[in-house]
């Protein structure tokens, strides 16, 4: 059974966590990890962007000039799209890029994630995170500590009013519940701070 360091903010030992050797061994997938980061960032995509065809583009119903006669070429529209001013050819319409993978995979690349920085050292656990006054200054402190600078997920299990004050003017953090844990965020930070209790609703899902 692998075991991992429970400390508390000042970065002092306070106990250990048993922690499943069934999750623990579970091997680093990139290729996977790689699929489902791919997916959530098209989810984001607005795919608003658009360009005008004929249809859209007012005006340039009249025929410019006559057919024969005037030497050029021919023209039926001022709104062709050989024109400056008029349409575009084949252009953007709005459209959604989103898509859906396999829930196994998904949590396949979930525990993939989750685990290689669990192995690097990267995950943080404590016994209580919290602040006392709930201030910004409180919350740098933890992080020096445990030095953690830059790109650094926060998990929380129950809102803490007193947490989410002190750590999300700070910009380089990220607050999320346990409860939305993705790929994506865990791949993005270099340092992933939660408290025990966080950790075992973790493992207990990673471990189905």
């Amino acid at each position: 059974m692998a075991k991992m360091d429970i400390i508390n903010t000042k970065n002092e030992k306070v106990s250990e966590m048993d922690i499943s050797e069934k999750v623990m061994d579970y091997p680093e997938k990139p290729w996977l990890i790689h699929e489902v980061v791919k997916m959530q960032l098209s989810r984001r995509r607005a795919g608003t962007h658009a360009t005008k065809n004929r249809a859209n583009i007012t005006g340039g119903g009249k025929k410019p000039w006559k057919q024969k006669g005037t030497g050029r070429a021919r023209a039926g529209s001022s709104r062709s799209p050989l024109w400056v001013g008029g349409a575009t050819i084949f252009g953007p319409t709005p459209r959604d890029y989103s898509y859906k993978m396999p829930k196994k995979k998904m949590k396949a690349a979930l525990k993939s994630a989750f685990v290689s920085k669990v192995n690097n050292g990267n995950v943080i656990a404590f016994d209580k995170l919290t602040t006392e006054n709930g201030k910004t200054k409180e919350a740098v402190e933890i992080l020096n500590t445990v030095n953690a600078e830059r790109n650094v997920l926060v998990i929380f299990e129950e809102y803490d009013e007193s947490l989410i004050k002190a750590f999300r003017n700070i910009p380089y953090v990220k607050l999320l519940n346990v409860q939305g844990l993705n790929v994506l965020d865990i791949v993005h930070a270099q340092r992933i701070l939660l408290t025990e209790k966080c950790l075992q609703t973790i493992m207990e899902v990673l471990s189905k």
